[in-house]
């Protein structure tokens, strides 16, 4: 081991020479959802994306198990060429403390000065705007070459070095392992820090597995500990306290948190059944995530509450006696030192690590194994979870747009856009032909299950005036030729119809271009599949969420009204993108505190550009 950090040395002289920046002295607050072109301007910003891509590297890599059962990997070895006798996995199974918050730090400690070479794998992306920190993506392996700090790590990816949040990063369980597709670090240094791939064999691949068994079993007993502490610790004395805490303010703080808890505590029982303590790695868990994967859906309620209980729990904190309280309940339940946004967080930290320990798993599980397909089955079914509740989150931000978007349509008639929308698809003008050969320029509205129809005014052609819907459920649409068309007898270019299947009624649409007429048609494709798609997910939002919605957008409009002389119309507000794509992380103690779910990905939509053109403005 001396001789690898001597040769790291001489390769990296500077590495150990020149200082490093101080540690970030910034403070990552719990997430909270921004629009990407409000974030104000911060050293360090933090976006997780891709959630669902997240293990990507992990399959890569179980690509590379052979047929027979073996797979190539690396290990690390000291100068004499032989394997290390201890782990990070060792650490912990021989010292209980390292599985506790906490644990990681002083176990990663431990072998960074031993000499150890320490990898952990990144949870979320982390994208950074200051030269000190360390950006990576998720999935990514990070070389840590310090953990003195709880909440900044320094490490390397390839030929860079920076500070970066710990809270961002979980420990590899198996650190030997060191795969070939991470680039964490320089070739040279690879070469002298970890020997050639070698073919493993059986019994090598069933260790592995059983310590990727060992950190599920363990992290979800520990994960069962905090929930009860929140449970007992603060829901129940914060309920002993009315004059402290309204019924209203303990459901926005701690949300679904108590039937979360009920359901993990069966999930875990499921577990210890399937659990071989004997023979771990002949374990077969994959039915537990198979037959409560319905079950996992109660964090989709908790995950999207989360930024408002931090709001609710930040106002509360402001106010000593609400500080000295939590620290007394805190300590009252001899509970772990740690405040209580940072046990609110575990659920959410929770339900995003479980593909990528699955994933881990299926890495390290043969084909010939009994559990296989059922770990594959289980991994592709907590990544659709995980996506499932991306997507609520990303409605339920979007459903705020179109509340505010429908209070400044002058002259709104009818149920509310929300009643059965929660997405916009596609917008621009048309020409309605009606069956009178009457004609109509409007402004149309897509979205899933009914398009809108609006009138420019006259003078200030920034305002819309509501004409009408259609409901898109009764309706079938057809391409029409350019040329004289039989049923309105007239010539017609850029042309589509629409047909209600259960009135016959028909209306004929005609766009300015030909491309614009294909954009409407393939809008109509993807409205249909919204609707089957939300239908197979199971995707609803409840009431109580579109009236909050609806009533926050009057709200902020009638704030908007006030001093405004002009009468008549309706002033102005700037409507942002219904489609926000991303969740932004301020700048922060990543430390407990910072975790957003990953958002997918979606290409930028230009509709709204136009919605924003359209809509009246404050002047």
């Amino acid at each position: 081991m001396d001789a690898i950090l001597q040769a790291r040395k001489r390769i990296y002289p500077d590495h150990l020479s020149v200082p490093r920046p101080p540690i970030p002295a910034h403070k990552v607050p719990p997430y909270k959802a921004v629009s990407a072109r409000l974030r104000p301007f911060a050293l360090s910003q933090s976006t997780p994306i891709g959630l669902d891509r997240v293990g990507r590297q992990q399959q890569l890599r179980a690509s590379n198990v052979s047929a027979d059962g073996g797979a190539e990997s690396s290990a690390l070895v000291d100068d004499n060429g032989s394997e290390e006798d201890y782990s990070y996995e060792e650490l912990c199974q021989a010292n209980p403390r390292y599985l506790h918050p906490g644990g990681e730090q002083l176990a990663i400690n431990e072998l960074i000065s031993d000499g150890s070479v320490v990898y952990a794998e990144a949870l979320w992306d982390h994208v950074t705007m200051d030269d000190q920190e360390l950006a990576f993506k998720a999935g990514e392996v990070i070389h840590v070459l310090e953990a003195s700090n709880k909440d900044w790590w320094w490490g390397r990816i390839r030929d860079r070095e920076a500070w970066f949040p710990a809270s961002f990063v979980r420990l590899r369980v198996n650190q030997e392992d060191v795969s070939e597709n991470s680039c964490s670090f320089h070739e040279e240094d690879h070469d002298m820090a970890v020997s050639k791939s070698r073919h493993k064999n059986a019994e090598n691949m069933d260790q592995m597995r059983a310590n990727v068994v060992r950190e599920i079993m363990d992290t979800e007993r520990v994960y069962i500990k905090h929930l009860k502490d929140i449970c007992e610790g603060y829901i129940k004395q914060c309920r002993k306290h009315t004059s402290m805490f309204t019924e209203g303010q303990l459901n926005t703080i701690f949300g679904n948190i108590e039937d979360i808890y009920k359901f993990q505590k069966n999930f875990l029982k499921d577990l210890e059944k399937k659990h071989n303590k004997d023979e771990p790695h002949l374990s077969e868990i994959g039915d537990c995530f198979l037959n409560n994967q319905d079950g996992f859906s109660i964090y989709s309620e908790y995950c999207n509450n989360h930024p408002n209980a931090c709001s609710e729990l930040s106002n509360l904190m402001k106010q000593g006696k609400y500080r000295h309280f939590f620290e007394a309940c805190r300590l009252l339940q001899q509970m772990i030192d740690i405040a209580i946004d940072g046990f609110l967080l575990t659920p959410v930290q929770k339900i995003c690590k479980y593909p990528l320990q699955l994933a881990e798993l299926l890495k390290y599980t043969t084909q010939e194994h009994s559990d296989y397909s059922k770990i594959k089955e289980a991994y592709e079914a907590m990544k659709n979870v995980a996506c499932l509740i991306n997507e609520r989150k990303r409605r339920l931000e979007s459903i705020d747009k179109i509340a505010r978007w429908q209070v400044s349509i002058v002259g709104w008639e009818g149920q509310d856009i929300l009643a059965r929308s929660s997405e916009l698809i596609h917008s621009g003008e048309l020409t309605m032909i009606i069956k009178q050969g009457k004609s109509q320029q409007r402004t149309f509205f897509l979205f899933d299950h009914q398009m809108v129809f609006c009138k420019k005014d006259l003078l200030r052609r920034d305002i819309l005036y509501y004409k009408g819907r259609i409901d898109m459920d009764e309706m079938e649409f057809a391409d029409v030729e350019d040329g004289k068309d039989r049923d309105f007898n007239l010539n017609i270019k850029n042309a589509f119809k629409v047909m209600n299947r259960l009135t016959d009624e028909v209306n004929l649409f005609c766009a300015k271009k030909q491309e614009d007429k294909q954009r409407w048609i393939q809008a109509f494709l993807d409205e249909r599949k919204r609707v089957q798609d939300d239908k197979a997910m199971g995707m609803e939002i409840s009431e109580d969420q579109k009236k909050q919605a609806m009533h926050n957008a009057k709200k902020s409009r009638q704030g908007k009204m006030k001093g405004v002389s002009y009468s008549g119309v309706p002033s102005h507000q700037n409507l942002h993108p219904i489609h926000q794509r991303h969740i932004t992380v301020p700048t922060s103690i990543p430390q407990q505190q910072v975790f957003a779910l990953a958002e997918p990905k979606r290409k930028n939509s230009p509709f709204w550009s136009t919605i924003t053109k359209l809509t009246p403005f404050k002047k």
